[in-house]
């Protein structure tokens, strides 16, 4: 049984991840942490990280960057494992998550979908037969009117993990519109599109001499990102010190 506090658990993805550890006999959450209070949970909430003291394996975060301090020094002090789900964290931020790896497991992964992650593993095999063969690659993100980064860090993930297979030298292109110029065969263009209540939609575009080849992942619910934290909190109870992301969860 893995034990889980949960912190932003009033929060929407917070009852999300309640949800779906209810319905999975392999996991508990023993406490949650939220400034909202109480709400309607099953365990208690405690408004402040420092002030749980509940027995637990892991520690799973969908509350916000401001929290982080706390947590981490919860965690770091109680050698917890932590999985950070939350977007927006600054490069200082993230120095001093994986800062605090050096002391229990960290994980963070800019998306926690299983089938994403599983797609930027398949994309290195796929770049490393068909970037050689001349085929340009692109990158097409479609999220709801209301997201207001673009492109999404799960486009830029994809576009490096095609990157990275073929020794780091493409460059990124977000806007053609200023340059009159033929596309460059090192180059991958990340195209962004805002609209309606999509949830999130990542497509990777290789197009070849009379084919096209497309890897395409579909997010239809937010439930896809609570499902791979829970995935993530089986898989990181128990694990040594270190820094851990999705990759290490779908390859195990």
């Amino acid at each position: 049984m893995t034990r889980i506090i949960l912190s932003g658990c009033c929060g929407y993805m917070g009852r999300v991840v309640t949800d779906i550890v209810a319905a999975d006999e392999d996991t508990k959450i023993v406490a949650g942490i939220d400034p909202a209070g109480q709400g309607n949970q099953e365990y208690p909430v405690f408004a402040k990280a420092e002030d749980c003291d509940a027995e637990a394996d892991v520690l799973i975060d969908f509350s916000s960057p401001k929290a982080l301090d706390g947590l981490l020094a919860f965690c770091t002090s109680r050698r917890i494992a932590a999985i950070f789900c939350t977007t927006g964290y600054t490069e200082e931020q993230m120095t001093r998550i994986r800062e605090a790896a050096s002391l229990t497991a960290v994980m963070k992964s800019a998306n926690m979908s299983l089938g994403i992650n599983l797609l930027l593993e398949l994309l290195k095999d796929a770049a490393k037969v068909l970037a050689p063969a001349g085929f340009d690659v692109e990158v097409v993100e479609k999220h709801h009117n209301l997201k207001v980064d673009a492109p999404s860090g799960t486009a830029l993930a994809l576009a490096d993990s095609v990157n990275e297979a073929l020794g780091n030298v493409y460059e990124y292109t977000y806007d053609r519109s200023q340059v009159r110029k033929r596309r460059d065969k090192h180059e991958i263009g990340i195209s962004a599109v805002r609209g309606g209540n999509i949830v999130g939609e990542h497509e990777v575009i290789f197009a070849g001499l009379d084919e096209v080849i497309e890897f395409k992942h579909t997010a239809y619910s937010k439930s896809v990102f609570a499902k791979g934290a829970v995935q993530a909190a089986k898989y990181l109870a128990g694990k040594p010190a270190g820094f851990y992301d999705m990759r290490d969860v779908v390859l195990a």
